[in-house]
């Protein structure tokens, strides 16, 4: 099965920090050893995006961004003999890209890549030290994960993994991040147990689906926790048993009223604030697990009481995506039986022109749950 693949493409390009997203013509990528290329249907807005965007985190320009996707395989490259993707398969793309020949991809933990954290993250390239885009002179440009905020993007085959037909190619989008991202933290982060309780601090797109999974590992108990009442009645609608609004209530004295004056067994922090970090402390019990997987902005620190930490035996437990080659598949299984009710996450869709707009209604907070690029707008 063959397809016709344009020479060039659109993509939104961060050039320079003052002017933000330009959408224009750049040159369609193509896949080397071990990767596929995707035509993507729909790319999730993320904080983690918003960050480089404002200059927040350091990253080489120009630069594509965009991490979470959902496409169909256009192209194989070499290197794909042993597993089974195809041309014309509907994909979900993971954005913690695993190299797969690390140290510690060797172990299992794709979660620490070395190369995707030195490569990737650092100087926007894939894993022979170069980037598939470019501008249509020829010059380089970086990528952010697979840079997804375009017609087509490179991902290494590592990071797909295939979707039913079922699973709807725009909202998809957010399984290789927010719903992945939570997957991993309540599954490798927390390693929740049955019967125990919850709090998620900040309950938008990765905190939605915090809930989501808790709830299909048994939490008897899940307690939402953000500043705004809209999203914390979507948790509730999402399987949120109590929610507490931080900005009128008290978070430690409230959530302690909740579980009977104990605290909350679990407390998951995403979005990378000192004051998010500090409610999720508030509301842990002697012995609880605080686990955080909001990226700050730039460099940022958080305070700890020394002595209560110490005294009550609480964890701080930091947990960065999930094991892509495992986790992803997984991910898209509870997708797909419903357990993942990702539909509901996203709430609004933007054209590819519209990206920056949909950046800074996030930046603004006024985006409950997930937003999309739908590039068929």
């Amino acid at each position: 099965m063959t397809v016709q693949i344009p020479e060039t493409m659109r993509a939104a390009v961060l050039r320079d920090v003052e002017k933000g997203l330009e959408v224009g013509e750049i040159r369609t990528p193509h896949p080397k050893a071990g990767e596929v290329l995707v035509k993507v249907s729909a790319c999730g807005l993320c904080h983690s995006d918003l960050h480089v965007i404002g200059g927040a985190i350091a990253f080489p320009k120009p630069a594509v961004l965009g991490h979470e996707v959902a496409g169909e395989i256009v192209e194989v490259g070499p290197g794909n003999e042993h597993n089974d993707l195809a041309v014309g398969q509907k994909v979900a793309g993971a954005f913690l890209m695993p190299c797969g020949q690390c140290d510690a991809c060797a172990e299992g933990r794709d979660d620490l890549c070395g190369p995707f954290f030195d490569l990737n993250r650092i100087q926007g390239k894939l894993y022979d030290g170069t980037t598939r885009l470019a501008d249509l002179d020829g010059t380089p440009i970086a990528m952010y994960s697979m840079g997804g905020l375009a017609e087509y993007c490179v991902i290494p085959s590592t990071s797909v993994a295939v979707v039913p037909d079922a699973i709807d190619p725009v909202k998809g989008a957010i399984l290789g991040c927010a719903a992945m991202t939570a997957y991993g933290a309540v599954r490798r982060g927390a390693a929740l147990r049955y019967g125990e309780t919850v709090a998620v601090v900040a309950t938008g797109g990765v905190g939605s689906n915090i809930i989501q999974i808790s709830k299909a590992f048994g939490a008897k108990q899940i307690i939402a926790i953000d500043v705004a009442d809209d999203k914390l009645e979507a948790a509730r609608a999402l399987g949120a048993t109590d929610v507490v609004n931080s900005m009128n209530e008290n978070v430690h004295d409230t959530v302690f009223a909740l579980t009977g004056g104990r605290g909350v067994d679990v407390a998951f922090e995403a979005l990378g604030r000192p004051q998010t970090w500090n409610s999720a402390l508030d509301a842990l019990r002697d012995g609880g697990r605080m686990v955080p997987i909001g990226l700050g902005a730039g460099v940022q620190t958080a305070e700890v009481e020394i002595n209560r930490t110490v005294r009550r035996s609480q964890s701080i437990i930091g947990n960065y995506g999930a094991r892509t080659r495992q986790d992803l598949p997984e991910v898209v299984r509870m997708a797909a039986e419903g357990s993942i009710h990702y539909q509901d996450i996203v709430t609004r869709k933007f054209s590819l022109d519209q990206a920056g707009e949909g950046y800074e209604l996030l930046k603004a907070g006024k985006i409950q749950g997930r937003g999309v690029v739908d590039m068929s707008l």
